[in-house]
This record gives C-alpha cells, sequence and structure tokens, in this order.
C-alpha cells in the first residue's frame, strides 16, 4: 500500500500560517482595544472628578479669573475625554475588523483540514480493501 499523500499540503501549510498571523494581529487588537478603555476608564474618571471639584467651588465667592482658568481646564480635560473615547472606539472598530479576517483564515483553514480527513479516510478505506482482497486471494489460492 502507498503511503498516504495529500495533495493540497502546501496550501494546509500557508492556511495555518496565515491563521496564526491573524490570530497574533487580533490578539493585539484585543490588547490594544483594553488599553484604549482603561485609558478612557481614566480620562471619564479624571473628568468626573473635576466637574464634581468645578461645582463644588461654586459655593464659594465667585471670582471671573478664576472661572475662566477653570473652564479652560474643564474644556482641556473634556476634550482629553472626547480624544480617549474616540481612540478607544477606533481600536474596537480595528479589533473587529482583525476578528473578521481571523475568522476567515480559521475558516479557511479547517476547510483544507476537513479535505484532509476525508482525504485519508478514503486512503484507510482503500488500504482496507487491498489488504482484504489479499486475503481473498489468499485464502481462494489455499483451497484451490
Amino acid at each position: 500500500m502507498k503511503r498516504f499523500r495529500f495533495p493540497l499540503r502546501p496550501v494546509a501549510l500557508l492556511r495555518a500560517h496565515q491563521e496564526l498571523r491573524a490570530r497574533e494581529a487580533f490578539g493585539a487588537s484585543v490588547h490594544a482595544y483594553v488599553a484604549a478603555e482603561e485609558e478612557h476608564a481614566v480620562a471619564k474618571a479624571r473628568s468626573a472628578a473635576f466637574e464634581r471639584e468645578l461645582f463644588s467651588g461654586r459655593r464659594e465667592r465667585f471670582s471671573a479669573a478664576i472661572e475662566a482658568e477653570n473652564l479652560a481646564a474643564y474644556r482641556l480635560e473634556s476634550a482629553a475625554e472626547a480624544e480617549s473615547e474616540r481612540r478607544s472606539i477606533a481600536a474596537r472598530a480595528e479589533m473587529d475588523r482583525c476578528r473578521g479576517v481571523y475568522l476567515e483564515a480559521h475558516r479557511k483553514l479547517e476547510i483544507v483540514r476537513r479535505l484532509e480527513e476525508k482525504a485519508r479516510s478514503a486512503h484507510r478505506l482503500d488500504a482496507a480493501r487491498e489488504e482484504q482482497n489479499a486475503f481473498d486471494d489468499f485464502a481462494g489460492r489455499r483451497h484451490s
């Protein structure tokens, strides 16, 4: 019986390599998304703390210069929070894109794996048939 040879083995290796690269890219994008979310949470907490401090200070005497400085600082904090939210949204979009690429690469790899498994099953069946035919020939010659 001939040794099993899968003609699409180079394709399987290429697809496995592509799936590995896609999985690594997806993992990196997940880490980037988590970091962006943490950064956004910190910016949001900092902005909320600044708001609390700003509103609690309003009970005291009003000073236009101090309020103008506080307003400018609050705008900077709000802009930083909005920017961190944009980065978080962009990281989420990139993570979703990488997930799609990974799932597609994994699907293609599974197709080749299923084809290889079918080919192996067919090869085993052919080997079993040849072996059975050899036994039948041997038994037929023995009784003749």
